[in-house]
């Protein structure tokens, strides 16, 4: 029985038992399977399932009721078997090795290297979900008085609270021009990529029987969603940071699916994956517009990139209504449009060349769709291992620049012309 192996029930000089296996699967409904007869289960305790071809799989308890325990498989349910499969129950919960080796490393998201490197020896393991109950840590009130300083909050992986943040102000330089210039990530940060594919946990939620909300969703999606989330940051009194760039898949490409909508509450913006620019072979495919990084006025400027980095960005997508992903309105044939970005004008335009064709476009015109061809070509387009530093990328957008007269050019100010522009 496992009862004899909790701690403090047996002599410092025996061994430990081992952990219980069962084969006692007593239904299987979507990624859940149901267990029978097992004992001293606990919550969130992890499951290793054998199944009957030698492979395995893992799970994490998600409720029990009385003798019996359900359990979420990670890698889905296809092939156990209700007889043959064997359940063993590990005692523990799901704790993530770390190391200092693990720095300037790549992993999936279950902390399994994927960089073709070497596995990583664990200095320890931590519990992913923080220890609750705890009153230290970054979630616990700030102590105050002159001996705060003297004990800086702890960082292990556990939410932050936002009270002990510092506000991101260094700009992260990832090499790729639409997110540097445009859409700038400061350390601590959080900022999700929104991708396009499908999310389980309505599945999940439907297979436990739960009240659905929104779209069969459960109810608790947000504060979910929350504790993923609200682990990124720096904090006061202590060095480094944690910046989170997860990966979000949209149902559809529907950016007001509950997912990203509920997302987009909780982060400093999204990277927009867009399947439209991936199918014309532009890589990587950002959509730009409805792009957005909130923190990027404090990681930029004079000081930390370049003066002008706000205003090329501003000129060339925006950060009004147009650059909110929204259409430029049009007046007549050659009118200025200085409210608006050239990215912005130039999709208005093309989608006016589709109505009325090319020859009714005046001359402006006809410049935001070379400006429109060259940015998506040549701006948003890279080589998958080219890395552009954040100053070829500014030089690279005044380049665009210079299709346009300097009168066209109204988002950026007169003396910023006059320094970048003639280049």
């Amino acid at each position: 029985g496992r009862g004899a192996g909790a701690p403090g029930t047996q002599p410092a000089h025996t061994v430990p038992c081992p952990p219980a296996a069962y084969r006692t699967v007593c239904g299987v409904n979507g990624p859940l399977v149901v267990l029978d007869n097992v004992k001293f289960a606990q919550y969130a305790e992890i499951v290793n399932f054998t199944l009957p071809d030698g492979s395995g799989r893992s799970g994490q308890v998600l409720e029990v009721l009385g003798s019996k325990a359900i359990v979420q498989v990670f890698e889905g349910t296809s092939g156990i078997d209700a007889k043959q499969t064997t359940c063993e129950f590990t005692g523990d919960i799901l704790r993530t090795p770390v190391s200092e080796d693990m720095l300037g490393r790549v992993f999936n998201g279950s902390a399994k290297p994927i960089d073709s490197g070497p596995a990583v020896m664990a200095e320890d393991f931590l519990d992913i979900n923080g220890e609750a109950g705890r009153r230290d840590g970054p979630w616990a009130p700030r102590p105050r008085g002159p001996g705060a300083a003297r004990h800086p909050p702890a960082l292990a992986g556990q939410p932050i609270n936002p009270h002990g943040r510092i506000y991101p102000e260094e700009m992260i330089q990832t090499g790729i021009s639409p997110i540097d210039v445009m859409n700038s990530i400061a350390r601590g940060q959080k900022i999700p990529i929104f991708s396009a594919a499908g999310l389980p946990h309505n599945e999940v939620s439907a297979a436990r029987e739960e009240v659905p909300g929104r779209r069969g969703f459960p109810g608790y999606m947000y504060t979910d969603l929350a504790t993923i989330y609200e682990r990124a940051g720096r904090v006061e009194g202590r060095n480094g940071s944690i910046t989170q760039i997860p990966i979000l898949t949209m149902p559809n490409d529907d950016i007001t699916h509950p997912i990203p909508d509920l997302t987009g509450f909780i982060t400093e913006g999204q990277i927009y994956v867009d399947r439209q620019l991936h199918n014309r072979q532009i890589y990587p495919p950002i959509n730009v517009l409805p792009s957005l990084s909130r923190l990027m006025k404090s990681a930029i400027g004079e000081g930390m990139t370049r003066k002008d980095h706000g205003d090329v960005s501003n000129q060339l997508v925006g950060t009004g209504a147009a650059g909110e992903g929204t259409a430029a309105p049009r007046g007549a044939h050659g009118a200025a449009r200085p409210q608006y970005a050239c990215y912005a004008i130039g999709k208005d335009v093309q989608a006016m060349k589709a109505v009325v064709g090319e020859e009714a476009l005046s001359p402006d015109d006809l410049l935001y769709l070379e400006f429109l061809h060259k940015f998506e070509r040549q701006f948003i387009a890279q080589g998958p291992y080219e890395k552009r530093s954040i100053f070829e990328s500014l030089d690279l957008g005044w380049q665009l620049l210079r299709i346009f007269p300097r009168q066209l050019l109204k988002r950026i100010p007169e003396s910023v012309l006059a320094e970048f522009y003639p280049r």
